[in-house]
């Protein structure tokens, strides 16, 4: 398994072009496997491909790909980075994911996609909605902690700013609403398709290794070929 970093030229058009686009930017992903062949409708998909873009400042903007097949970036670079003097890093994911260990503590980052499914009438097939509230994002990330392999670290009492809302080491932000067009597999129909993505930051600890590995591997939550599900650990400071 491998992990990648590339950093987007956010000055060039064709970095600001993908950065604007869940489907541009998941094009040009699937593009560095050889591979990765087109489906029939002619949109490369592969979902044991994750990725994330961090946007941690307005001229820094840092592409993750966690991938099986060792990626070749070379587009992505002509395209939006810098020929002449960068090129990307990809890493030994599969040594890192080996070493995990039950109580170790990182800190993590999630870029995600939190859904639940509402019935708006009786009778009615439910419906899948984003959760629009900070408390419900994290109630979403808290309910899949303990399947996922790990627990999300509580603040300590002295730490805590408010009575309520702060008991645990995580915060939402970067929240993101896009709009696209989707094909519909039976019909053939374009519909517009609302997507709904925050990042969470925090601290975390390893309840169980190979859950966490999994999680880490194959994603969470859904959305995966638009940026969504890629968790990354961080030593804590």
């Amino acid at each position: 398994m491998h992990l990648t970093r590339f950093r987007i030229n956010t000055a060039r058009l064709g970095g600001r072009s993908l950065l604007a686009s869940p489907q541009r930017m998941h094009a040009a992903v699937m593009a560095s496997f050889a591979g990765a062949l087109p489906t029939s409708r002619g949109e490369a998909g592969d979902s044991r491909v994750l990725w994330r873009l961090d946007r941690n400042a307005k001229a820094e903007a840092l592409l993750y790909i966690v991938s099986e097949e060792r990626p070749d970036l070379t587009h992505l670079v002509e395209q939006a980075g810098w020929p002449t003097t960068a090129t990307w890093d990809t890493y030994d994911y599969g040594g890192f994911l080996r070493r995990l260990e039950t109580g170790s503590t990182w800190a993590f980052r999630l870029t995600a996609n939190p859904v639940h499914h509402i019935r708006r009438k009786d009778g009615e097939p439910t419906k899948r909605t984003a959760h629009v509230t900070p408390r419900h994002q994290m109630g979403w990330l808290l309910d899949r902690q303990e399947a996922a392999g790990f627990r999300i670290l509580p603040t300590p009492p002295e730490r805590r700013r408010l009575p309520q809302g702060d008991e645990f080491q995580l915060t939402v932000r970067d929240e993101r609403r896009h709009r696209f067009e989707k094909t519909d597999g039976r019909s053939d129909r374009r519909t517009k398709v609302p997507l709904v993505t925050v990042t969470f930051d925090g601290r975390l600890e390893v309840t169980e290794p190979v859950a966490l590995a999994r999680t880490l591997l194959s994603g969470l939550g859904k959305a995966k070929a638009y940026g969504c599900g890629l968790m990354t650990l961080a030593k804590a400071g």
